[in-house]
């Protein structure tokens, strides 16, 4: 414990004793309630971030919020089949994944990613699980995608069609973090997995969690209503709204936004696009007012 307090440091010691009080309503509305936190961005290749991160769900689980973390891992799956000399090609924002690509995202998902991100986890305590989204969670089905009015193979892509929670909620029960990866098993070939999108992946699973509330961490301070003009970030918005918006979007926001949509139209309360760039961003997200990022509203 540090030493007591001198004059010049009550200004800064109120400050953060302002901070704390302003969180007492959020830690009421949402003790024991479950968030799913889709993991991503800057802070899933960034050391420092990485940490904050992992803080982050460790203190949300000891204020009483029962986190679950979902995460992707497309920088790190690019590097390793840049090392294996596999190129990685693209079709409508999605990954076209072969047999041999697939083998790769699904080490480097459930290897790699789950397990550093549960390791500094631990670092807390003996909280994180890691879950493999093909392991009893999750069930997909293949997607293609139109490229120019043409359909596309996509290869091992798929969408998320069923999820049984009851993998979650015991680990939840057990006072653990679940961290899942975003894969699933083909419903129509069984043995086979699919590559799933993340952001879409934590959706489903927040509204067949009923959780709170979904946040998606990615790389940018949130939802523009003029991009690139920074002074048209919108902080809260209505589904119906975003829904009309959704189309005039970038590309790159297009599936967070759509998840988010689809969160709340599942019954999910709310759910934000936060800049995982910043430190703790997640905390001021929950516990503040003003919060940070976009938030979807009903």
């Amino acid at each position: 414990m540090g030493g007591r307090l001198m004059d010049g440091d009550m200004v800064t010691a109120a400050a953060k004793a302002a901070t704390l009080i302003e969180s007492l309503p959020w830690l009421k509305h949402f003790h024991g309630r479950i968030m799913v936190v889709k993991f991503g961005g800057n802070a899933m290749v960034d050391d420092e971030l990485k940490r904050s991160f992992a803080a982050d769900m460790v203190y949300l689980r000891h204020v009483g919020i029962r986190p679950v973390v979902v995460h992707g891992g497309g920088p790190q799956i690019s590097a390793a089949l840049a090392e294996r000399g596999i190129a990685s090609t693209f079709l409508g924002g999605y990954r076209v994944t072969t047999p041999e690509v697939f083998e790769v995202v699904r080490e480097v998902l459930t290897g790699q990613v789950s397990g550093e991100l549960a390791s500094l986890i631990d670092e807390h305590g003996d909280f994180a699980q890691a879950l493999p989204g093909d392991e009893g969670l999750f069930t997909g089905r293949r997607r293609g995608a139109l490229i120019g009015g043409v359909p596309a193979d996509l290869g091992l892509v798929g969408d998320v069609v069923g999820v049984d929670v009851r993998p979650i909620l015991e680990l939840l029960d057990a006072g653990r973090i679940p961290v899942v990866s975003s894969i699933a098993p083909d419903q129509a070939e069984p043995g086979q997995s699919l590559n799933v999108n993340a952001d879409a992946a934590a959706a489903a699973l927040a509204v067949a969690l009923q959780a709170a509330k979904l946040v998606i961490l990615t790389n940018v301070a949130g939802l523009y209503r003029d991009w690139p003009d920074e002074s048209s970030l919108i902080s809260v918005i209505p589904a119906e709204e975003l829904r009309g918006l959704l189309p005039r979007l970038e590309s790159g926001m297009i599936p967070k936004m759509t998840a988010c949509l689809d969160a709340v139209d599942g019954g999910v309360e709310k759910a934000a696009i936060i800049d995982g760039r910043t430190p703790h961003s997640i905390l001021l997200e929950v516990f503040t007012q003003g919060g940070v990022g976009t938030e979807v509203v009903r």
